[in-house]
């Protein structure tokens, strides 16, 4: 998640549904939805809200799936929305930083007990910051105290300024030293993007090589993972792609898909929902990570009250969210908001089952569409997760 979830936007614009169901219908009770139904719904119950466009992904036990998208990915031309578009993956791709950094400690390479100034020497430091009291483990679980300071729009006329403005990292960490902690490192818990260009130029100082060519290396190639990308400092994204809208205000509703991400070395990222989920199924299922790392990983602390509203009940561990399951359990995940894009994904605790929901618009004009648009989102997650959308029982 990151500070863009808050520019979600509503709109207008009559539903049209989607749905391809490549999976068999998993056993419900009598007078219920099926679960491919149930997906449909929930897809366009996101939509109703104002969403321009919804493409939803659940992958079963089995390996079979089922899509639902709704809506258009175009509001001027009312194109539909592809089932296999790209989209910015945003802060989701903190897993991938996340888990490149757990490899590592389990090469022997690095300890998450290393302090920032061991790796960055005097990169941390003034207004009471300290890398020498920072480890790994804290920017990885967002408990360093670290500031968030990177810059944003927050009107049309912001975003049209500052849509292509590049930054280098050393210029996104300078911004959060000018500001005092947030709190003692481990004395709290705030998201911080700026811990994560801190470890991906940990990453770079230990690998010798940039953290987009890391995660390649030891992420997607090895899995196959060929719809998921950096496009660095590219304002585009490969086609087919929904256009990406932000809210503003009631009446001020802007295409926001032309941009460069802030963090453009580490934000960059663009990807499927058949590839986002098969990076969790694989992570989870332990293909990625040692067991030692992997638990590591999902060893959780509290979040923040007022991210707490946005996942009741959720904890945050090294790069990945627990989230509680209505149906009992819970479930690993890590959104993202970036430039429109509004993705959610969830996948079971042991990899079997998964779903993604992207979104191309962002109701961001009241605290009251946030919380709506992250709830509806949260709803699919769940019944896909709980009904085992594209399961044969």
């Amino acid at each position: 998640m990151t500070s863009t979830l808050r520019k979600h936007l509503a709109t207008a614009f009559g539903v049209a549904l989607l749905l391809v169901a490549e999976a068999a219908t998993a056993v419900a009770q009598p007078g219920d939805p099926s679960p491919v139904e149930q997906l449909r719904r929930d897809s366009e119950a996101i939509h109703a809200l104002g969403v321009s466009g919804v493409q939803a992904r659940v992958v079963g036990s089995d390996g079979r799936q089922s899509v639902a998208t709704s809506g258009t990915a175009d509001l001027a031309t009312g194109r539909p929305v592809s089932s296999d578009g790209w989209f910015r993956m945003a802060s989701t791709s903190k897993t991938l930083i996340a888990t490149v950094v757990l490899q590592m400690e389990g090469e022997g390479r690095l300890s998450l007990d290393d302090t920032v100034d061991h790796w960055l020497p005097e990169v941390v430091q003034g207004n009471g910051n300290d890398g020498t009291r920072i480890t790994v483990r804290q920017l990885l679980q967002h408990t360093s105290g670290i500031h968030d300071d990177l810059p944003g729009y927050t009107t049309p006329r912001e975003y049209y300024q500052q849509r292509h403005n590049v930054y280098s990292p050393g210029q996104l960490v300078a911004r959060a030293m000018a500001h005092a902690p947030d709190f003692p490192p481990g004395g709290g818990w705030e998201y911080s993007n700026t811990g994560y260009v801190l470890l991906a130029m940990i990453i770079e100082k230990v690998s010798g090589h940039a953290a987009h060519r890391e995660i390649e290396d030891r992420v997607l190639d090895p899995l196959g993972l060929e719809h998921t990308r950096t496009m660095d400092a590219s304002p585009t994204l490969p086609e087919p792609h929904a256009q990406a809208y932000q809210l503003f205000g009631p009446e001020s509703r802007v295409d926001v898909t032309d941009q460069i991400p802030v963090d453009y070395q580490n934000l960059s990222w663009v990807t499927t929902t058949q590839d986002e989920n098969a990076f969790f199924r694989a992570l989870l299922a332990g293909r990625l990570l040692p067991a030692r790392q992997l638990g590591e990983m999902k060893q959780t602390v509290p979040v923040s009250a007022e991210v707490e509203k946005l996942w009741p009940g959720g904890r945050y561990g090294l790069g990945l969210v627990e989230r509680p399951l209505s149906c009992g359990g819970s479930y690993w995940s890590h959104e993202g908001g970036d430039g429109g894009y509004i993705t959610l994904n969830g996948v079971t605790d042991n990899g079997t089952r998964s779903a993604v929901v992207s979104m191309s618009e962002a109701r961001g004009d009241s605290s009251d569409h946030i919380l709506g648009q992250e709830n509806a989102a949260s709803v699919l997650i769940d019944h896909a997760l709980c009904s085992g959308y594209g399961v044969s029982s």
